[in-house]
């Protein structure tokens, strides 16, 4: 590992994996069926990129987000002000605990009286696909395919549902900054969280990669599919087109009740203009750079 302007890097092998699972968690996601598939070795970033690299970013270079845009972003109504609750008259009718909350940005997390001025090492959130992709371009990176995320997360550990194993917290140790307690009404915050966590708060799985589940969701640059072949693959890219881009690893919301996405195989979806405040990244790049 060596430490970048990007941040710091693992080199993982090139390597056959099985992705995906027979045994889906979530089968409407499309997480089967599992299938062989080939990755070139690949630079992933060790942890999820980070308040204090987004800010240098933006700081070289005046980027705007896509939330400073349009004035809003969504936030877990459990994490927003009652001040600012009580101007919000919406939610998601599917999922009321999202809010749009307006201010709500990478800066202002959960509205425009929240900051990040103690939590530069946390993971950046409220960044769109398109913020993310801008990020790793500006250091010479990539956003991982869901492929080379998914045999990244597995850690070289076969038909595991976590990166680290199966059982969710071994000898009573969290490995994962997820949602204790009942969804959506009580975290009990016993990982020591009730948001996102500073980067490597956790065990890192055998590539020494940190948080690969939990904390926060990950764009990947692949287009959203429900379908795919078993036929063997070598770097698949995903569809060439689509409406939505792939995300990975649940993130400090997951809860087995609700959504049990913090699991390798599992996968969801937003179109690639969306934010929310448990949405973040991490960037990958070639072997040879």
């Amino acid at each position: 590992m060596w430490r970048t302007v990007g941040g710091e890097e693992s080199r993982l092998p090139s390597r056959e994996f099985l992705m995906g699972t027979d045994k889906p968690g979530i089968a409407a996601d499309g997480e089967g069926p599992q299938r062989p598939v080939h990755v070139d070795s690949f630079h992933m970033d060790i942890h999820e990129v980070t308040n204090q690299q987004f800010q240098s970013f933006v700081r070289a270079t005046g980027y705007i987000t896509e939330a400073e845009k349009f004035g809003d972003s969504f936030v877990f109504e459990g994490i927003v002000s009652e001040d600012v609750k009580s101007q919000i008259s919406q939610a998601v009718a599917a999922a009321p605990w999202w809010l749009p909350v307006k201010g709500a940005n990478w800066k202002h997390p959960e509205g425009p009286d929240s900051n990040i001025t103690d939590r530069m090492d946390h993971p950046v959130i409220q960044v769109s696909w398109n913020d993310a992709s801008a990020y790793c371009s500006w250091v010479n990176k990539r956003l991982p395919t869901e492929a080379e995320w998914e045999f990244a997360c597995r850690g070289s550990l076969k038909d595991r549902l976590y990166p680290w194993g199966n059982k969710l917290n071994p000898k009573g140790q969290h490995y994962a900054n997820l949602w204790q307690g009942e969804f959506p009404a009580h975290n009990s915050a016993e990982d020591g969280y009730t948001k996102t966590s500073p980067v490597m708060s956790f065990p890192g799985n055998a590539f020494g990669l940190y948080d690969m589940v939990g904390n926060a969701w990950e764009w990947t640059s692949d287009w959203w599919s429900v379908h795919h072949t078993t036929d063997h693959q070598h770097n698949p890219t995903g569809p060439p087109s689509g409406t939505d881009k792939v995300k990975k690893g649940g993130s400090y919301m997951c809860h087995k009740s609700y959504c049990y996405r913090y699991r390798c195989a599992a996968r969801s979806q937003n179109t690639p203009d969306s934010s929310a405040s448990n949405l973040g990244f991490r960037c990958a790049a070639e072997q040879k750079r």
